[in-house]
Formats: C-alpha cells, structure tokens, sequence
C-alpha cells in the first residue's frame, strides 16, 4: 500500500510538472510567434519555399541523369494523359497541358516530397467535369456532343467568338463584363471551382486540419476510387462507340448513361469502334508486357505516346473525320491565353463542390508523399503538402487550369526510373512545354476514342480492386462492407455522395464496433499472475468465488446498457433481479412464521426480519478496465450504479488496469468515496493484484450486505 501511495504522489507530481512545462512552452511559441528577426525570416522561407533548402545541396553527377530521364518519361506520359483527361474535365485539351505544366512548376517548389508527381489525376479531372457540366447546362449551353471539331483561336475563347455553341452569357473576368461562350464559360467555371479548392486547403493548412484524412480510411478510399473508376469508364464508353450523348446531370449517372448508350445502340460510328478495338489491345499488351518485364525493362514503355502517334497519323492521312464522322480532338493552340482572374460571381456557385476536391485532392497528396518518404527513407511535412497542393490549385487557376492532386500512376513511373528529387518534375514540364509551343496542332486529328482508351486502360489497377474484395471478407468483413457500400454509392448515386456516404459508414462501423465490443471472462493461467479469456484458451483455472470481467471498449453513454447487460449475463447474477427474488423470499418467509405462531407477539417479532439471504458462488466482481480508454459521465454513474448495486446484495465489484484519465473520471465522480483508502480497497494496477485482495478479504464481504 505504501508503495501504491508512492507512486501515486510521483505521478501527481509529474502531472503538474508537465502543465507547468506546457504553459511555458506555450508562451515560448506565442513570444516567438509574435518576433521578427533575420533567423525566423530564413527559417520561414525554407519552410515556405523547401526548394531553397535543398537544391543548393544537389548532388550534379548523382542525381542529375536519374532526375532528367525520369522527368523526360514522365511528360511523355504526362503528354497524351493531359489531352485524355480534359474528356473527363468537359473542357478543350489545352487546358490539361497547361494545367500539368503550372503544377509541376509549382511543386518543384513547395513540395516536400521526392518522388510525388504532381499534375492531372482521373478523379479529379471527372470530379470538375461534373460541376462543369452541370453549371454548363444550368447556363442555357447545349451539352450535346457537335460534329464538328471545335477550333477556337485564342481570342475566341474570350470574346464568345469561334465557339462550338452559339449563345453566350454575361461573365465578369478580371474585372470587366464580356461576353462568355461555352467553352469560355466551362473553363471559368473550372477555374473558379479549382481556386476555391486551393483556398481551403491553405485554410486546412493554416488552421491545421490535416486531421480530416484520418476520417479517410484505406478501403473506404479504395472502394471510392473504384466506384469513381466505374463511373470514369461508363462516361467514356459513348467515345468508344462513337455516340454523341450529352452527359448525364444528376444522379444515378452510371445506370442513366448505359441506358442512353443501348437506347442509341444502333448509330454507333463503326470507324471510332475498330480503332477503339485496336487502341486498347495495344495499350492492354504494352502494359501487361511492361508488368511482366518490369524487371528487365530499364525504363517504361511509352505505349499512350506511341498509340497518340499513330492513331494521329492513320486519321490525318486517311481522313477519318470527313469520311466516316468521327469525332476528332480539333486545333489546340500553341502558346499561352493570357491570365485572368477567377470569376468571384461563379465561385459562390461552385463553393461547395469546391470542398469534397479539396479533402479528395491532398488526402492523396499527402498520402502518397509518405508512403514514398517511408519507403526511401526520409520525411515530409504534411501541413506543408497541403500548402503545396493548395498553391498548385490557386496560381494556375489564373492561367485557366483545373484541380489537381499526386498521381499514383506517375509517381510509381517517377520512382522506379531513378527519380532522385524535384528536379525531375522541371524536366516534365519541359516536356509539356515543348509541346504547348510547338507540337500542339500536331494533334488536330487525334480522334477522341483514342483518348477514351487511354482513360480506361489506366483504370486497370483500381478495377481490378473487385479480385481482392473475397480476400478482404476473410481478413477483415467491416473493412470488406466499408469498401462495398462506398463503392456502390459512388458508382450508382453519384462521386459526392459516395465519399461523403463511404465517410459516414465507416464512422458509423467504429461506433457499432464500440456499441457491441468483445466481453470476456477470465481466467488464470496456470502458475502464472496473468489472465485471459476462457472462451479463446484452454487450461485456464477459474478463480474459485471471484468474476473476472473485462469489456474491451470505452464505457460511454452509447454502450453503458450493452455494459450492463454483458457483465449480468456474464456473471449470472443481475442485482435488481436478485433483490427481487430475495423480497419475495422474506415475503413467503414472514407467512409461514404467521401461520405456525398464530399470535400478534410473533408476528412483531417477524417484523424485524430482512431481506433473506442466498448463498451466491462468488462474492467479488473484478472489471478488467485496460481496455477502456475513456468513460464519460454516464460510464462513470453506470460503474457507480454497478457497485452499489452488486453491494446491496453482498458482492464487492474491484476495479483493475484503470488508465489515468479513467481514474480521473472516477475520481471526479466520486466511485470510490471521499478518502484515498476507499480508492485503494476498490482500485488495483493488475487483475492478479485485485485477485488477491478479493480472497484475503472474503471474510469480510458478508458483513457488506443491507
């Protein structure tokens, strides 16, 4: 006892160290907050700009051909990507170029990691085509799929002139009304939506909300991405046939839309169905060639540039376009359209959409950053990813780029050419610029089917999810049920609402998991001081006349019934019920007394009778609390209520392994008395120790009973 005494005074003590070290070490951070010298200004720009950390320490000869060969890979994948996804963005395939080149610029300087390819990502691009759509649509536009190849020239795109729609609305744009036609009107809405994004992951960063993503879970994330892939692929099926469908707005998109491309079946462009034929069984061989030679293959095959080649070629010289119809990506202008402000009246119409991009966008920054930093072995700063990809949304929203995010794909690609630091993402946006300056109209005549198959091949690893769906049912089914049901709501209802029902669930899966926990029973294992659960092990002696229980979740008001009906069916002994039945004993008791005395005096005498004892086959309950973690108020009056309860009737409830803040509660809710003895007769640090004073004191515990 003395030594529990002991320990008990050393951690008071300690604990009021720590909140005097806390305090101080707030006020140090607010003083140094509130200071300004040479030093803090350095050490902010590094921060701010990692780049002027690192870069003066570049090793030339080491690191210089694995950063130039993986950057000159990576844009040349980066290339026909950037083209592809603008079909999933509802917006001109410039505008991808432009967006690759801006946020690789601006990650080289901000970014923490390595290895992240930063630039246009699948989701993203279908996630902005959506809103884009849908504004477009509200806007009066004709969303229909035109014939013709649009050609806008550079200021057709701002003056409603050379657009494939001709009505136009009224849009302020850097501070002057024009006139806006749709493709103008799209990439505003685009732009707008993209800055918005970029502001609130600042604001995220800033405010140090980067807590968000823990609410992220991996399969609820897989089943997202893959239920989002579903939906990738069905838009571009109506490409791969050669429909024009305008895109479905609403829900249900995926149902709608395969609907729609059976309805129009029958025009089906037989010219776009042969080379979409042939275009993925190209890339489907490169790539399971590439997989399974990626050991032998020094660098990865440029299957997308190589099929982009040539298809442009087969439709340039054999016109496809005016023979046989089929839709073609049009002119893309060389150079750059000169910068605008992000339209404020379209951002409070696009602001919350704005947030889910946000959350989706550095959630898989962030982790994708660590988990190549883990795996080469040194560390990122994830308040300052979200800084980065923030900055890489806000500034090339000004030059009519959409959302951005780290690219699975491509950082793999980085990685495993020999990428040693940033320096690779400058020579990618060399690459993409060379082709926004000179090779852009090359690819006039590049069909759109093409691009569908690009988009759906790269969709391979998130479709083949569906094969490790039976092996995640036998590791973990509320993870496989997670990855399901976010799935399904993604693909069927809509991306939004899959993510923010894939989030629910899954809060709502940790809630039950704590609403209904495991309960044991324990018992001793032979010759030893330690305990377990005899329904898992054999051999285990049961302690003779004592309970062991241990619950293992925190005790709040959610489960406090489940507690109590889990410990009473436990033990076999619920008190209420055990009152009762003692009541109803006296009761028959005190007739049977009347019956054989007949007369007043044993009647009064009978009076003073209480309740009849029964003999119980224990008479100690020990709660096993390492398990709980936290108890609020109702746990703490439920653990109460156990006690008196259990004593009313003649059974001592022990506590053992309270956690401190538990004992706190406890404490603070008055269980265990006004003096620190109660506490010591009712608290122990070890089940073996409260095992042992509930047999040393088993005399005692008769004299408990009311």
């Amino acid at each position: 006892m003395e030594g529990c005494k002991l320990a008990e005074t050393c951690h008071l003590e300690r604990r009021v160290r720590r909140r005097r070290e806390a305090k101080e070490i707030i006020l140090t951070k607010l003083s140094h907050s509130f200071s300004c010298s040479v030093t803090k200004v350095k050490s902010t720009l590094t921060g701010f700009f990692p780049v002027v950390h690192w870069l003066p320490k570049y090793k030339l000869k080491e690191y210089v051909w694995g950063d130039v060969m993986s950057g000159l890979i990576v844009g040349i994948i980066l290339v026909p990507q950037a083209i592809a996804y603008c079909l999933l963005a509802g917006l001109e395939p410039i505008y991808g170029l432009y967006t690759s080149f801006f946020a690789n610029i601006i990650y080289f300087f901000m970014g923490t990691s390595k290895h992240v390819s930063v630039g246009i990502f699948s989701l993203m691009s279908l996630m902005v085509g959506q809103v884009v759509d849908r504004e477009v649509y509200l806007a009066g536009f004709d969303l229909s799929e035109d014939s013709k190849p649009a050609t806008p020239g550079l200021d057709g795109i701002f003056n409603g002139t050379g657009v494939s729609s001709p009505s136009t609305v009224n849009l302020t744009l850097g501070g002057y009304n024009i006139e806006c036609g749709k493709e103008c009107y799209a990439i505003s809405i685009a732009a707008a939506l993209t800055f918005l994004a970029g502001v609130y992951q600042v604001l995220m960063a800033v405010l140090q909300l980067g807590f968000v993503s823990v609410y992220l879970s991996a399969p609820m994330l897989d089943g997202f991405a893959t239920g989002a892939s579903l939906t990738i692929l069905t838009v571009q099926a109506k490409y791969l046939l050669g429909l024009k469908i305008p895109r479905h707005q609403g829900y249900g998109t995926v149902v709608v839309t395969w609907i729609n491309i059976f309805k129009n079946i029958h025009k089906t462009n037989f010219c776009d169905m042969i080379t979409s034929a042939i275009c993925i069984s190209v890339l489907v061989a490169g790539k399971e060639f590439q997989d399974r030679y990626k050991n032998r293959l020094k660098i990865p095959l440029p299957t997308e540039l190589v099929v982009v080649a040539a298809a442009t070629l087969v439709s340039h010289f054999t016109d496809l376009h005016g023979r046989y119809s089929s839709s073609i990506s049009g002119a893309i202008p060389t150079g750059f359209i000169p910068p605008k402000v992000p339209s404020i009246d379209l951002m409070t119409k696009v602001a919350f959409d704005a947030i889910p991009l946000a959350v989706i966008s550095f959630a898989f920054t962030v982790s994708l950053s660590e988990m190549f930093a883990k795996k080469h072995g040194y560390t990122v700063r994830a308040n300052q990813e979200m800084i980065a990809i923030g900055f890489c949304n806000i500034i090339p929203s000004f030059f009519h780029c959409f959302t951005t995010s780290a690219a699975l794909a491509k950082t793999m690609v980085k990685d495993s050419t020999g990428c040693q630091t940033q320096v690779s993402s400058l020579v990618s946006a060399f690459v993409v610029l060379l082709v926004l300056l000179v090779f852009a109209p090359f690819f006039y005549s590049l069909q759109k089917c093409v691009l569908a198959c690009i988009i759906i091949v790269s969709l391979r690893g998130a479709l083949r999810k569906f094969r490790d769906v039976p092996r995640q049912w036998r590791i973990n089914k509320v993870d496989a049920i997670v990855w399901m049901v976010t799935m399904s709501a993604s693909a069927l209802v809509s991306v939004e609402i899959g993510l923010l029902v894939g989030v629910v669930f899954s809060m709502l899966c940790v809630v039950a998991r704590t609403q209904n926990p495991k309960v044991a029973l324990l018992g001793q294992i032979q010759h030893t001081s330690h305990y377990e659960d005899i329904r898992e092990y054999d051999n285990l002696l049961a302690v003779p006349k004592v309970k062991i229980f241990r619950f293992q979740a925190p005790l709040y008001y959610a489960n406090k019934d489940n507690f109590l009906k889990c410990l009473y069916k436990a033990v076999g002994l619920e008190p209420f019920l055990e009152i009762t039945k003692r009541k109803k004993a006296e009761k028959k008791a005190k007739e049977q007394a009347a019956k054989q005395a007949k007369g007043s005096d044993s009647t009064n005498g009978d009076a003073n009778l209480g309740l009849v004892p029964r003999d119980l086959d224990f008479h100690s309950i020990i709660l096993d609390c390492s398990a709980i973690s936290f108890i609020d108020t109702t746990g703490m009056l439920t653990f109460k209520m156990v006690i008196k309860d259990y004593k009313d009737i003649g059974v001592r409830v022990l506590l053992a392994c309270c956690n401190p803040p538990v004992i706190d509660a406890l404490k603070r809710g008055s269980v265990f008395g006004p003096g620190d003895k109660d506490m010591e007769n009712m608290s122990f640090h070890s089940v073996h120790g409260a095992t042992l004073f509930a047999q040393d004191s088993a005399a005692t515990v008769g004299d408990l009973a009311v």
